[in-house]
């Protein structure tokens, strides 16, 4: 059972468990005016970390992507911004007042930024703003700038302000591509099991608190435990990046090994 923190005030709020029907999450998104922006890709990483999150309990989830005057041209630029955040795809995007016949009546979550929803009933997730040099990157050339932006940001608790500076989105680029690397490396190896602290530990910090943070601290200790076979970090690596998204198996079979000595 996935608990989260609502609101300004950050009380906890826990999810509805029923499985008899779809949990209905509706994604707040301020106005799209020329590019999409930090805010905008914080706002849909966090929701779709918390989106697969559940999908890893087993919950069946409807999502709608809801925004101020939506347009053809405004959603074409939503739907290209959403691939290269490796978001998951809402089922559609739509105006603030036709999301609940979108989502086939009330949504049991909100997640937006900016004080901006309204919404009365469902749990309220509010996503902290986004500051710095380093959120606003140069147009990206394709998907990996943005998988490197949505890295740097899942580094932030995502209910406090994230202030990024160009050297952290540089260090997130090394790390994603570094990653990629060594889990290219370990797909040789025979494969192991997921030790059960890393899978518990991953399940205990995303249903209670969301906690990115966490998540990746696992991944660098999974990386820097000598006890750990090559099989199993492998694993680590994978089981871990269904919740982050972060395509980390991206380069296996297509990477040189990396030369040992």
């Amino acid at each position: 059972m996935t608990t989260i923190a609502e609101g300004r005030t950050f009380p906890t709020a826990t999810l509805a468990a029923a499985r008899d029907r779809l949990l209905r999450i509706c994604v707040h998104l301020p106005v799209v005016n020329g590019e999409p922006g930090p805010l905008h890709a914080r706002i849909l990483v966090v929701a779709d970390v918390l989106a697969r999150t559940l999908e890893a309990e087993g919950r069946q989830l409807a999502r709608v992507c809801a925004l101020p005057e939506p347009s053809p041209e405004r959603i074409l630029a939503l739907e290209a911004f959403v691939a290269a955040l490796g978001v998951q795809p809402p089922a559609s995007f739509t105006g603030n007042g036709e999301a609940l016949d979108a989502l086939g009546g009330p949504a049991d979550v909100h997640v937006f930024g900016d004080g901006r929803c309204d919404a009365e009933q469902g749990v309220r997730v509010e996503v902290g703003s986004v500051d710095g040099a380093g959120a606003h990157p140069p147009p990206p050339a394709g998907d990996e700038d943005l998988l490197t932006l949505r890295l740097a940001l899942l580094g932030h608790p995502y209910h406090r302000r994230a202030t990024l500076t160009p050297q952290d989105v540089v260090d997130a680029g090394r790390t994603l591509a570094h990653w990629r690397a060594q889990v290219a490396h370990w797909a040789c190896s025979p494969s192991k099991p997921v030790p059960h602290e890393f899978s518990r530990a991953a399940a205990d910090v995303l249903t209670t608190s969301l906690d990115t943070p966490a998540v990746l601290d696992l991944l660098r200790r999974a990386e820097a435990c000598d006890d750990m076979s090559e099989g199993a970090k492998f694993e680590t690596f994978a089981f871990l990046d269904r919740m982050l998204g972060l395509e980390l198996v991206r380069e296996v079979g297509r990477t040189p090994l990396p030369e040992t000595r």
